[in-house]
């Protein structure tokens, strides 16, 4: 199975390609940004499919980051994602951001409890906690990030992405100590290889959000209709 996968939810703009049956990551490409994804995607893209030597025909599915994340990202890649989709006849598949942070830890077999965290700004944090083996122990959410720390049940622990540091800034003293692995944004490998795994090919990604924007129309300064 070859997968295009694509993540423009956070901290960079990345595309993958991966022929699963082989086992080989053909080509990818990361580059860390902000802002700009709708610029730089595309362009991107097309490097990574001349790279890998694939032709959008020969593609299996297309897999792309759906959040949590920034909300003008997720709607580039999305958006992407399902015009390519539609363009060559294949299926998109939506994949977590949190999931796709834990997957190497889960993949390690580790034993740890594995705690996903994205920074949601002024001490909030969007997170999602996983069994060692992947299964999922608390649903993705926003809250405080002692409230992350409050759920993640007893156990070593390892605490992963962008607000890593901020969550285990309130790990209790008296506990061991969590191992802590800050990244801005998912492996681009990753998100294609849960891609190539995810199941379901029934409904077009949609962003998931966990929260309303931070910029939404006044009341008090809508126009009457006539």
């Amino acid at each position: 199975m070859k997968v295009l996968a694509i993540d423009t939810a956070l901290g960079a703009c990345a595309a993958a390609v991966l022929d699963s049956r082989a086992g080989a990551m053909l080509a990818s490409e990361s580059m860390a940004m902000t802002r700009g994804h709708a610029e730089a995607l595309m362009p991107l893209i097309a490097r990574v499919m001349d790279a890998g030597r694939c032709e959008f025909a020969e593609l299996d599915r297309i897999a792309v980051t759906v959040g949590p994340g920034s909300f003008t990202g997720l709607r580039v890649g999305i958006a992407a994602a399902r015009a390519i989709a539609l363009a060559a006849g294949k299926p998109a598949i939506g994949l977590s951001t949190l999931s796709a942070l834990a997957a190497p830890h889960v993949a390690a077999r580790a034993d740890h409890i594995i705690l996903a965290a994205i920074d949601a700004r002024n001490e909030q944090v969007y997170f999602q906690v996983f069994a060692p083996n992947g299964t999922t122990i608390v649903t993705p959410r926003l809250d405080r990030a002692r409230a992350a720390v409050v759920a993640v049940p007893s156990g070593p622990t390892v605490i992963t992405g962008s607000a890593a540091e901020l969550v285990a800034a309130h790990w209790p003293s008296r506990a061991a100590p969590p191992r802590v692995e800050v990244r801005a944004a998912p492996d681009i490998g990753w998100v294609a290889r849960l891609g190539a795994a995810a199941q379901d090919e029934r409904a077009p990604p949609k962003p998931l959000y966990l929260r309303r924007p931070d910029a939404r129309p006044q009341d008090a300064s809508r126009l009457p209709r006539r």
